[in-house]
């Protein structure tokens, strides 16, 4: 009986075959390789940043550590002059060097090490796109190739396990009769067997799912393995948050943050670490710190989260509110300011598969009695709560409310109708990125609401005395993380001081304004000519708007002025988006801020800083221009926060536009002032000082100064 297959054409089958399951089975050798290589290039990113630092600390520093005095000149004679230099020798190396005993080798070799460790407690890595350094670029290739091959070592696993067995029997079968003495003197059994496993094997490579499947996954595989450094910054840009997550994992503590209890009491961290999380159903991942903040939550039941901005308070209540509901929850319902309202309906649907029914307007009672009957997320309005009455034997899941310090006082009506509707939830969850700490009043309030016997025991204490003390009495109710505590991912914030000289049309009407007492004209110099031809701010303004399409960033514009807003619209005519001012509905706003994500390089939004500076993300943006100083730090600081936020990738610009021999001298001179004061003591328990800002008194002051300057220059 000849054979009925061609021998070579068989030979080829059995090894695709054979090619086919290794490199399905290599996909977790391959996810480990990548492992081990951001671990690999991520300790030696640190190890150099520690060389660079010692670099330039000469050897003489060794005298300063101890009683003991080293004998230098012989170092120096050996090549050793700084500290860097006798990183990496050995006690061997430093025993050679004629006068170094083996005691004093040793000691050298304690007092670097140590020099070591404390220096590598200040470093860490940050990525940005702005940064793609080869060491960067490498370390990018690897986590992006290990993101995409994570999810395909499953698939590729289950594909090989499930054909494997079929596919060994009809190699076996195939082999052994595949020289001519073999099929000539094997049995019919053989042949036929032979015969079958020829076409079997043919069929999975040809018609069977199998085939197609696996060489799609090793195609696809074989992809993500030589990705190029352009495609894997590409992908960190659009997926910076696992990127980060990841890292974070293989190489805890190389962002800068090994705190693993996020600034919690040992024995309440623990506590929280074990509470069971279920995200099924969320459509975003969660930083680490974030799913410890939702896993506090779900465990505390009745908190204060009072994350600073930027750190996703909102992803947080909702991943919260989705454990819940994986637990078997119905109900739920968010209480927020109206500029809100929208976005937090958004934001529900966009990042979980929880229901959302909008409780606002002429229809409110009809969705709240089908909020009542079919659940879901129900968001609403403080000044809507009046309209929220549920019957005594009424129970939700959870209570959300957003901004608590709006229900600081406890008489106010909106405060009244908020407890209401918390005494039928059963979990209660207030947030507000306002630090309390330094305001004790509006803590307790807000704590006698969540936790009555916490604040009845903090009523009374003092923060200077008490710090520590204060911060684990409030720990099971209170929880803030700062931004750098926890984002220490984030690329750099770069601060610069625009100074602008004013040409004698500026100058005459500032003159005018401050000689008339015109506060306001005052505050807006530069800004207030007739023509923005003549104003040393807008062609500033202009020059940096330019440098940002060169270098492919987007603009944010923020002025507390509504002419200073028309009037750069007007000057950058269709580079610049619809602006946003108090007059722009929240829906609106967040309209505006969608189209600019999706709008080329050089686009510029500009924004009344108090409408633009809250409730907006504006990470596409990395340039914040800031047209004149404001009374605050803080207002400043929020809007510097829409775009200096978590997934953010560029190093932010910010630009403060300011006038020579103006009011903006003494503006941002004292800004200063209170934005050190707002950072020694905003986030402290020990804080006892309200950071406040400039008020119109202080402002009076200036400008009466400014007019006696004028005066006598006259």
């Amino acid at each position: 009986m000849a054979r009925p297959y061609d021998v070579k054409a068989a030979k080829l089958l059995t090894e695709e075959h054979r090619q086919l399951l290794g490199q399905l089975d290599a996909v977790p050798a391959a996810l480990q390789s990548c492992r081990d290589n951001i671990k690999a290039f991520s300790d030696q990113m640190i190890e150099q940043s520690i060389l660079n630092i010692l670099r330039n600390v000469p050897v003489e520093e060794l005298n300063n550590r101890g009683t003991r005095i080293f004998r230098l000149k012989a170092l120096h004679d050996s090549g050793y002059n700084t500290i860097a230099d006798l990183m990496p020798a050995s006690v061997a190396a430093l025993t050679a060097v004629y006068g170094v005993s083996e005691d004093a080798a040793y000691a050298i070799r304690r007092i670097v090490n140590e020099m070591s460790v404390k220096v590598r407690q200040g470093c860490k890595i940050r990525l940005s796109t702005d940064n793609q350094t080869p060491e960067n670029s490498a370390l990018v290739t690897e986590i992006s190739r290990y993101r995409q091959l994570q999810p395909l070592v499953s698939p590729a696993a289950q594909l090989a396990d499930l054909h494997r067995a079929d596919i060994t029997a009809a190699v076996t079968d195939l082999e052994a009769v595949r020289g001519k003495l073999k099929w000539l003197f094997a049995s019919k059994i053989k042949k036929q067997k032979a015969m079958e496993a020829f076409c079997r094997l043919t069929e999975l490579k040809i018609d069977d799912p199998y085939g197609t499947d696996a060489e799609a996954l090793v195609s696809e595989i074989t992809a993500i393995q030589s990705c190029t450094n352009t495609d894997a910054w590409n992908d960190f840009t659009a997926n910076s948050i696992q990127f980060i997550n990841i890292l974070e994992e293989i190489n805890p503590g190389v962002l800068g943050n090994d705190d693993a209890l996020y600034g919690l009491p040992e024995e309440l961290a623990h506590e929280i670490q074990e509470e069971i999380y279920n995200p099924e159903g969320l459509r975003c991942e969660l930083r680490r710190y974030q799913e410890w903040g939702v896993k506090y939550i779900l465990h505390q039941k009745c908190v204060l989260l009072g994350d600073e901005m930027g750190l996703g308070k909102t992803v947080q209540a909702i991943a919260a509110m989705v454990s819940i509901r994986n637990a078997g929850a119905t109900h739920f319902m968010v209480v927020c300011p109206a500029s809100v309202l929208t976005n937090w309906c958004r934001e529900i649907r966009k990042m979980s598969e929880l229901p959302v029914v909008k409780i606002h307007g002429a229809t409110r009672q009809e969705a709240f009695l089908a909020w009542c009957d079919s659940g879901g997320v129900a968001v609403t309005t403080y000044e809507t709560t009046v309209y929220c009455k549920m019957p005594d034997s009424f129970r939700f899941a959870m209570l959300v409310v957003d901004e608590a310090h709006y229900i600081k006082n406890p008489e106010a009506k909106r405060t009244v109708n908020v407890r209401e509707i918390g005494e039928h939830a059963d979990r209660l969850l207030f947030m507000t990125g306002t630090a309390l700490e330094n305001k004790v009043d509006e803590m307790v309030a807000l704590i006698r609401i969540l936790q009555p016997e916490i604040a009845a025991e903090i009523r009374n204490m003092t923060y200077l005395s008490s710090a520590p003390q204060f911060r684990k009495i409030i720990a099971p109710v209170y929880y803030r993380r700062k931004r750098e505590d926890v984002l220490t991912e984030l690329p750099d914030l770069i601060e610069n001081r625009e100074w602008c000289s004013m040409n004698p049309a500026e100058e005459a009407l500032y003159e005018q304004a401050v000689l008339s007492g015109n506060y306001t004209e005052a505050r807006r110099v530069s800004w207030n000519v007739p023509d923005l031809k003549d104003s040393s701010k807008a062609a500033r303004l202009l020059e940096l708007v330019e440098e940002a399409a060169a270098d492919g960033r987007k603009v944010i514009v923020f002025s507390f002025f509504l002419d200073t807003i028309r009037k750069i619209t007007l000057l950058l005519g269709e580079r610049c988006m619809e602006p946003i001012s108090g007059n722009v509905s929240p829906q609106r706003r967040q309209e505006i801020v969608d189209t600019f994500d999706q709008a080329p390089a050089g686009t510029v939004l500009a924004a009344q800083i108090q409408s633009g500076g809250t409730g907006l993300n504006i990470q596409s943006a990395s340039v914040v221009i800031l047209c004149e100083p404001q009374f605050k730090p803080s207002i400043e600081n929020q809007a510097i926060a829409r775009a200096y936020r978590m997934g953010q990738t560029r190093n932010v610009l910010v630009y403060r536009l300011l006038c020579e021999d103006s009011v903006d001298e003494r503006l941002i001179g004292m800004l200063e002032d209170k934005q050190v004061i707002f950072d020694a003591f905003a986030d402290q328990s020990e804080a006892a000082l309200e950071s406040g800002g400039i008020d119109e008194q202080t402002f009076s002051s200036i400008i009466k100064e400014e007019a006696d300057r004028i005066n006598a220059k006259k």
